[in-house]
């Protein structure tokens, strides 16, 4: 007779086994990799693709080598002419060497945000306004390089540093606001000036012209009449100069004679 109680430690065994194969077997994708602690002690990186571990023996610590973009939430910063402004940025960083993100830093992450909290609020406050405002990607290459420079040891490259916005408070608007009109009217004021001064110029060259020709100051004088009757019919009293008819008044004497 079957009994199949007899086969119940062979199922249990089997599942057992499949179990534990299973709780072996890793998969990890291309853009992470599995530092590896054996007792304890670090044995390696792992992955891509499909590997083995010996469960209850070994732990696995998946790390992501993608790209990072972590906002840095508005930071308080005096600047260095005493102006108070919000700062809020954005940092791009990576995992270069799982081993030390995970062995040197507890927490790489939340490592990497604080430093570039207080980074951000340290290089900042060494900058004036019109520097900040101006030099911005001047600004986010220090903070990148002073960045890079620190999370080096903990396998972690910063790529890039953005500053996003810069919350300015309302009197200092109203100052920069008033500032730029200013600008605006004194570069209108230069302009108005330099016009003047090419006009001068140009009138000088003319009157020497005219000077060293008499026939071409009646010429103009004529000239200025013509453009004002033809605006406006209206009676025009002008004096006529004495040499424009000098010429028709010694023929008339001469036909008296």
């Amino acid at each position: 007779m079957f009994d199949i109680f007899n086969y119940v430690p062979v199922v249990f065994l089997v599942i057992l086994c499949i179990m534990v194969a299973a709780s072996a077997i890793r998969i990890l994708p291309e853009y992470e990799r599995g530092v590896l602690f054996r007792l304890g002690r670090m044995r390696g990186v792992k992955g891509p693709g499909l590997f083995f571990i010996i469960p209850g023996i070994d732990k696995l610590v998946r790390v992501s080598l993608r790209i990072v973009a972590f906002d840095v939430p508005p930071q308080d910063v005096i600047t260095h002419d005493n102006v108070t402004v919000k700062v809020s940025a954005v940092i791009y960083f990576r995992v270069m060497a799982p081993e030390k993100a995970i062995v040197e830093v507890e927490n790489y992450l939340y490592a990497t945000s604080q430093l570039s909290q207080t980074t951000l609020r340290s290089v900042l406050g060494q900058v004036e306004l019109d520097e900040l405002l101006a030099n911005r990607e001047k600004i986010n290459k220090e903070l990148q390089e002073i960045l890079d420079r620190h999370t080096g040891p903990w396998g972690v490259k910063v790529t890039a540093v953005e500053v996003k916005n810069i919350d300015l408070p309302q009197e200092m608007l109203r100052a920069i606001a008033r500032q730029a009109e200013a600008e605006r009217e004194r570069r209108a004021k230069v302009i108005h000036a330099d016009g003047e001064y090419q006009a001068s110029e140009r009138l000088a060259q003319a009157a020497h012209a005219m000077a060293a020709e008499p026939m071409s100051l009646q010429l103009r004088y004529l000239q200025t009449l013509t453009e004002i009757a033809a605006e406006k019919n209206s009676t025009t009293i002008f004096p006529v100069p004495v040499d424009l008819i000098k010429m028709f008044l010694e023929k008339g004497v001469e036909k008296e004679k």
